[in-house]
């Protein structure tokens, strides 16, 4: 079986391709879910201030014996801290029990409120000072990140969006790819697989490759060059979300896959969200 791919972002560091996400996981699921994930052999987790479950995830992290070197840790500035991202990135990394990060999001644009920019100056400086190795964003269209880059002449290293096959958003990964950032999906199953697991092509490839639907879907992000982050706290689908590493679809079966876009969000517009 192949290792789980590694992916240097433009700052020259280096994180996981799959990853665990704890979206809407209480603190006493995520520890669970981080000690089965650890064990499978996860090594990034993705946590935001906004799912609340920062304090789980810092105890799950304390108890785990894997090194801290060896994890890679995301959360994310909410959009109510934009003003102060410092204290709350202080407060994330208590939370966490952690000293520093390894990549820090910040969650939404939020136009209506225009703050966009001054926060990301915010977090340029925590880079700078050593309490974050990475900075991105999530949600960013391609006017938000085209702001950024003239008025700060920093870079966003990944730019973690809606991303699955119904909502494939191929000028926006294809913009992020010219620009040196890294494209992260989430909800990359499509919240649970529906509308994408029962699809034709989606079942044809799982009897083909001996695989479950979700393993296809997630092999698909990998294969597209996606960083990926499943969410789950079952233990059985925490385990099955990882095992993908022993196949790969070919340029025909991505293409295939590449027919479900519908462009359909299942998420909120990053344009009108959060004002």
């Amino acid at each position: 079986m192949a290792n789980p791919t590694i992916i240097r972002l433009q700052d020259g560091n280096v994180m996981p391709q799959l990853g665990l996400g704890v979206w809407k996981a209480s603190n006493e699921e995520v520890i669970a879910a981080i000690h089965k994930a650890l064990e499978v052999g996860y090594r990034s987790i993705d946590t935001a201030t906004a799912y609340q479950n920062e304090e789980g995830v810092g105890k799950a992290l304390k108890e785990a014996s894997v090194a801290r070197e060896e994890l890679f840790i995301t959360t994310k500035l909410w959009n109510d801290d934009q003003k102060r991202p410092r204290e709350a990135l202080q407060e994330s990394l208590k939370k966490l029990q952690l000293d520093y990060l390894d990549l820090y999001l910040m969650h939404w644009p939020v136009p209506a409120i225009d703050h966009y920019v001054d926060a990301w100056k915010g977090m340029i400086a925590l880079q700078k000072e050593g309490l974050v190795k990475s900075i991105g964003v999530c949600n960013f269209q391609i006017h938000h990140l085209q702001r950024l880059i003239d008025e700060t002449g920093v870079t966003p290293v990944i730019n973690q969006i809606e991303l699955h096959p119904l909502m494939q958003q191929r000028q926006l990964h294809a913009w992020n790819a010219t620009h040196k950032i890294q494209t992260e999906s989430w909800s990359p199953l499509a919240q649970g697989g529906e509308g994408v697991f029962d699809q034709k092509v989606i079942r044809e490839l799982a009897d083909k490759y001996g695989k479950t639907p979700a393993q296809i879907v997630i092999r698909w992000h990998l294969d597209c060059g996606l960083v990926v982050i499943p969410k789950s706290v079952t233990p059985s689908r925490i385990a099955e979300n990882f095992a993908v590493w022993d196949f790969r679809l070919d340029k025909d079966e991505l293409g295939e896959i590449a027919k479900l876009d519908q462009g359909k969000r299942l998420g909120s517009d990053p344009d009108q969200f959060g004002g």
